[in-house]
């Protein structure tokens, strides 16, 4: 991408280069030098400095007509079901961003890719090139995500829920932090006198899983002891009950598995039960997410709480910053928390 400094060896420097360097959208440049819209003193003198800097002067004509804006945010989520679907763990985080983006008058594009199937990069080209978003937000970071670059290329602020693969490349609201959750379920296992204990986790190529593997062994280390096996498998309840039936067939089962979401657990406790094994006096359980329909399955699954709906607050108020609007509620982000329910129990002799 061509630095601002380089394209003004070329021609006068532009609102897109002022909007770069301020780190927010041509529209909140537009806003400040109009006079027009909510933007935050910090951002308005990082915006004047910028035009300083680049000795910028706003065209009247060109500061109208970039005024204008979609007044909407993409969202891409991915699907591993055979047909495009919204997981049940994105259903509040779809609420948390429509909480701050519906008050002010932002619209949410939504939409839904099969994993592997579609280009996602050509739908926010074809977005951006039509003006119909003014930001993104951008779920399941990959390690060599490529798209914090294109939406640098593109010109559209964006913001990742989660952890990036390197420092530097995008705003992002760290989803927890990451290995939150992890050493205490480790701690309550052991606890519990769990030795084997298996972890049905993620994607491999996924930043997210990668960060609680490590976390895993980290803390099995702690109490001196080795995972009993560490599967990195899809974000699908029959990928879970796959690998599942794979850990059960094995000469060594383990006494408790750890899954990658609440989903997937619940896919795992039923396949344990469908073998004549019983949950948890056979095989304990616990999910990752927190949904509320852990609550409803027999036994109540112990899992991790997440929130959802505040990391999708959090991500829609770093996004409109962003593009220059002020945020005047508090938009906090709580720890992740174990729930200990039915589904976890002292494993039986062997």
């Amino acid at each position: 991408m061509t630095s601002p400094a380089g394209r003004r060896k070329h021609g006068r420097p532009t609102i897109s280069d002022v909007a770069a360097l301020a780190g927010v959208s041509a529209g909140a440049v537009s806003k400040v030098f109009n006079g027009t819209g909510r933007i935050s003193p910090p951002t308005a003198e990082r915006v004047r400095e910028a035009a300083r800097k680049l000795n910028w002067t706003p065209n009247p004509a060109a500061i109208a007509l970039r005024t204008s804006r979609a007044q909407a945010i993409g969202l891409v989520l991915t699907s591993s079901s055979p047909v495009p679907e919204v997981g049940a763990a994105n259903v509040g985080l779809i609420s948390g961003i429509e909480s701050l983006l519906s008050p002010r008058e932002y619209g949410l594009l939504l939409n839904v890719f099969l994993t592997g199937r579609h280009d996602e990069s050509a739908f926010y080209r074809s977005l951006a090139e039509r003006q119909r978003m003014d930001g993104v937000i951008l779920t399941n970071s990959v390690v060599g995500d490529t798209r914090f670059d294109l939406m640098r290329d593109l010109g559209v602020p964006a913001v990742l829920v989660g952890t990036p693969w390197k420092p530097g490349v995008v705003d992002y609201i760290d989803a927890d932090p990451p290995s939150a959750g992890i050493p205490e379920t480790v701690d309550h296992l052991v606890g519990l006198g769990h030795r084997d204990v298996a972890f049905v986790s993620g994607p491999a190529g996924f930043v997210l899983p990668n960060i609680r593997r490590e976390a895993f062994t980290a803390r099995l280390a702690h109490h001196r002891l080795t995972p009993h096996s560490i599967s990195s498998v899809g974000y699908s309840p029959a990928a879970a009950a796959e690998e599942t039936n794979r850990l059960l067939d094995g000469a060594s089962p383990p006494t408790a598995i750890l899954y990658g979401t609440d989903t997937m657990a619940i896919a795992g406790m039923r396949t344990v039960q469908s073998r004549g094994l019983r949950v948890p006096e056979d095989v304990s359980v616990v999910g990752f997410e927190g949904l509320e329909v852990g609550e409803w399955v027999d036994p109540q699954l112990t899992t991790v709480q997440r929130f959802a709906f505040q990391r999708g607050r959090a991500a829609a108020a770093k996004l409109l910053g962003l593009l220059g609007e002020t945020i005047e509620e508090d938009v906090p982000l709580e720890k992740p928390v174990l729930i200990v329910r039915q589904s976890t129990a002292p494993p039986r002799s062997r």
